[in-house]
């Protein structure tokens, strides 16, 4: 298993916070990311964790992300940013992606979808019931935000299967993707959306990355005591939230977590752009 951090789409730029250590010290504004992960395996061809945003996107960023978030969040215009042509680069067909993992539906994840129309696209069952059950109580909600040119050409949409004999690290609730073999799971991280979870991935060292999406934006939010959040992420979590107390909660635990076990699991977020520094330090964002 090889595992690469890819930025698919920088947004708006945001400002180091002052009295940060390294890498928070690097100096002036920084773009905010779109964290992927393209995992390839032996088994199950290339892996995607969450799209980012995709080609159409970036051709017509108005008319398919929406004209109001699309002046807030001034996503770059550059095709190469695409999860597309980055797999390209690396020597791939977009066939070659069978599986794409979704932390959530929303559009700065869901973009790169129809780049690559054959593969599966597993979500959390809860994510899931939210978008196709009309009487789910957050169904208009999430559908507003799975946006109508990423999912017109009909992805191919797959509930995890739910694994009530694990307990990631305490976490209740995992979800195993249908059809892969790997060590890839589900975490239920609620709060952000409806079925909003974390995807976590086991190297062959045996060490386990865990893909947090928007469960937080700014490393300061698990790493720091007290936490520190960024001024400017603020308004988008309170803007996008299903339920605040429980994103609170899901907070908590990923303190936890990171205090707890971080010898064994390294926990990253989908936007802050000096997280994917640590793993990408030359890419350009």
């Amino acid at each position: 298993m090889r595992i690469h951090h890819l930025n698919c789409g920088s947004l708006r730029k945001v400002p180091p916070l002052g009295g940060e250590g390294p890498p928070e010290a690097m100096a002036g504004r920084r773009a905010t990311v779109c964290h992927c992960l393209l995992i390839e395996t032996d088994a199950d061809g290339l892996v995607l964790v969450d799209t980012g945003l995709g080609t159409a996107d970036r051709h017509d960023p108005e008319g398919a992300l929406g004209a109001d978030w699309v002046a807030y969040a001034e996503p770059a215009r550059d095709p190469k940013e695409s999860a597309l042509r980055q797999i390209v680069r690396f020597g791939y067909a977009p066939g070659d992606v069978r599986h794409i993992v979704l932390t959530h539906l929303h559009r700065d994840h869901t973009g790169g979808l129809p780049d690559f129309p054959h593969a599966r696209v597993h979500v959390h069952p809860a994510e899931y019931g939210a978008v196709t059950d009309p009487g789910h109580p957050h169904h208009r909600h999430s559908l507003d935000r799975f946006m109508p040119a990423h999912r017109a050409h009909g992805p191919l949409l797959t509930p995890a299967v739910p694994d009530e004999d694990t307990a990631w690290f305490g976490f209740p609730g995992v979800a195993r993707p249908r059809g892969l073999a790997g060590e890839l799971l589900l975490v239920p991280l609620p709060g952000h959306s409806a079925g909003h979870a974390g995807v976590a991935v086991r190297d062959d060292a045996g060490q386990w990355l865990l893909h947090a999406g928007d469960a937080y934006m700014y490393h300061g939010e698990i790493e720091r005591t007290p936490p520190l959040s960024h001024p400017v992420f603020v308004p988008i979590q309170h803007g996008a939230q299903t339920d605040a107390e429980t994103r609170v909660a899901t907070l908590d635990r990923l303190r936890a977590l990171h205090r707890d076990h971080g010898d064994r699991v390294t926990v990253f977020s989908a936007h802050d752009p000096w997280e994917f520094a640590r793993f990408a330090p030359h890419a350009d964002s």
